[in-house]
């Protein structure tokens, strides 16, 4: 889930960021969803993934948080 601040980036360009990662939006419970591509993914993944996202939206003054599901 994605929160906006109006003192931060635009919701299209945190969306342009997190969909350049491969990330793709979605309309429900969780506002992106990122497709790993096979079955078993490792915490370290998922953190190194995470630690990518921080990165790139550094600055953009928007909250994040995080759902994983198997």
């Amino acid at each position: 889930m994605v929160t906006f601040s109006s003192e931060g980036g635009s919701a299209s360009q945190v969306v342009n960021r997190l969909m350049d990662m491969g990330f793709e939006t979605n309309l429900g419970t969780h506002d992106f969803v990122y497709h790993w591509g096979k079955k078993d993914v490792s915490d370290e993944a998922v953190i190194e993934l995470v630690d990518k996202v921080q990165s790139k939206l550094k600055g953009m003054n928007v909250m994040l948080q995080f759902a994983t599901t198997q």
